[in-house]
């Protein structure tokens, strides 16, 4: 698994040090309220299971299972739910949690069906953000690192459902997905 990895971008100290920071920051921005995470699975599990614990006011969890690439590279542009909210929103602060935002199709699509659900308020953390491959323009309220266009696995993200134990977040080598 490891020699599929053409480089390492932010190893376990580095992600742990940004996400405590993330944490402390939603606690400072939501103090005296609730909050509830949206984690968008599976890619966003091991980032939200870090994040919660960072985060020092009343925070609950839901999980939403959406699916626009399959075992593809590419997105397809076309968003499935596949699994639901379980809790009403409505009233609700809300935070979804992602592992990476690349072309903003899907979480615009995400915000636009969480925000018809009223809640309280709707922000969007991602642990990772990909600028360069923005097809819709999403206003990120807590980032973790911006990176580059190339493709990114571990800690939880995936190529093909492999590469999401590794504890860092990486490059993949183009040999591997250009099969």
């Amino acid at each position: 698994m490891f020699q599929d990895v053409e480089k390492i971008l932010f190893d376990e100290a580095v992600l742990a040090k940004r996400i405590g920071e993330l944490g402390e920051e939603i606690s400072k921005d939501f103090a005296n309220e609730e909050v509830m995470l949206v984690g968008i699975l599976k890619g966003a599990s091991v980032f939200m299971s870090d994040l919660i614990r960072k985060i020092s006011i009343p925070a609950y969890i839901d999980y939403m299972v959406v699916s626009s690439y399959g075992n593809s590279a590419e997105t397809s542009g076309v968003v499935r739910i596949i699994k639901d909210l379980e809790d009403n929103i409505e009233g609700k602060n809300i935070i979804i949690v992602e592992d990476i935002i690349d072309t903003g199709l899907t979480l615009a699509y995400l915000k636009k069906n969480l925000l018809n659900r009223n809640p309280k308020s709707l922000k969007i953390c991602t642990l990772l953000d990909k600028p360069s491959r923005r097809q819709k323009e999403i206003a990120i309220d807590y980032k973790g690192f911006e990176v580059p266009d190339e493709f990114i696995i571990g800690y939880g993200i995936d190529y093909a459902e492999k590469y999401r134990n590794l504890p860092f977040v990486g490059v993949l080598k183009r040999e591997v997905y250009e099969k």
